[in-house]
């Protein structure tokens, strides 16, 4: 049901550094063309660091983990490209669907392939008036379930950063500051929210890791690695942007799933594009922490 290329399956076999990458991103997350070219050049980097990329996506139903530069692009131009969570895997493999595997696909898929640390932008978590609605992301439950490292750059700072705190903590996922206690939110280097424990270096995290694995914990490590501070968005303008998109959402109905598309959009033309470019920044920050860390966890 998976297919694992030959570059990543030999990399694996060898006891290389492996990094996972999501395919939203792609599919969803960056307009074209900028969506594949942040996606290759992700890929060069890593390989030119002796790191094997292994991005994954769906492609005619099929779980890819390592897409080819030709499966990158045909994800890239897709519009009908469908966001695929790991609840939707079966009904993508039976109907042959392409799409973006999420969080919490692509943990799960780079878990069974047997790739132990992966790189994304931002986490789901927990929405606002969650207490009503019940919406929390699935990233969320499947974390709790799947052990693996993930770099991200905190949740999205469209939710509520202090409910999916508490959530983490419930669900046992450790989370851990990159060289900080200040738990980033996203777009900006504080979400005015804190976690206990930093860690200074990548070989650290990969101690981190090996600990968790050697006691058989089944939960995933949270790296939280903010933003460089110089491409963060200023926070005054972040936090009237958010609420700004908050209520448009309410005002339109907009509830579910649609929520976070809706959210994001309405903060990319509220910033003039701005919010692209850190969002690019993030990601290319968090690719290059997961593949140190996966280098390091190699060298163990």
């Amino acid at each position: 049901m998976i297919k694992i290329s030959d570059e990543v399956r030999d990399a694996l076999a060898a006891g290389r550094p492996v990094l996972a990458l999501e395919s939203t991103i792609i599919t969803h997350g960056l307009p074209r063309p900028r969506n594949l070219d942040v996606a290759v050049e992700a890929e060069t980097r890593l390989r030119a660091a002796g790191v094997t990329p292994a991005t994954i996506g769906v492609v005619a139903g099929v779980p890819v983990v390592g897409l080819s530069t030709d499966e990158l692009e045909q994800l890239s131009l897709d519009d009908g490209a469908a966001k695929l969570s790991v609840r939707d895997l079966p009904v993508a493999a039976a109907k042959k669907l392409n799409g973006g595997t999420t969080v919490a696909a692509t943990a799960l898929l780079a878990h069974r392939a047997g790739v132990r640390v992966f790189s994304t932008g931002g986490l789901g978590g927990v929405h606002e008036g969650a207490g009503v609605t019940f919406d929390e992301s699935a990233d969320l439950f499947t974390l709790a379930e799947t052990p693996i490292v993930v770099v991200s750059a905190g949740a999205k700072s469209i939710l509520d950063i202090a409910a999916t705190l508490e959530r983490l903590e419930t669900l046992s996922i450790p989370v851990v500051g990159y060289r900080t206690t200040t738990y980033p939110g996203f777009y900006i280097v504080d979400s005015g929210h804190s976690v206990e424990y930093a860690a200074d270096s990548p070989e650290e995290i990969a101690a981190m890791a090996a600990s968790q694995r050697d006691l058989g914990l089944k939960s995933a490590l949270l790296v939280a690695n903010p933003v460089p501070a110089d491409k963060q968005l200023a926070k005054d303008e972040h936090d009237a942007v958010i609420e700004q998109a908050r209520a448009a959402a309410r005002d339109q109905g907009i509830i579910g799933h649609d929520t976070t598309p809706f959210l994001l959009d309405h903060l990319l033309k509220a910033t003039e594009g701005r919010s692209l470019e850190t969002n690019v920044a993030i990601y290319n920050n968090n690719v290059d922490l997961g593949g140190r860390i996966a280098a390091a966890l190699a060298a163990r």
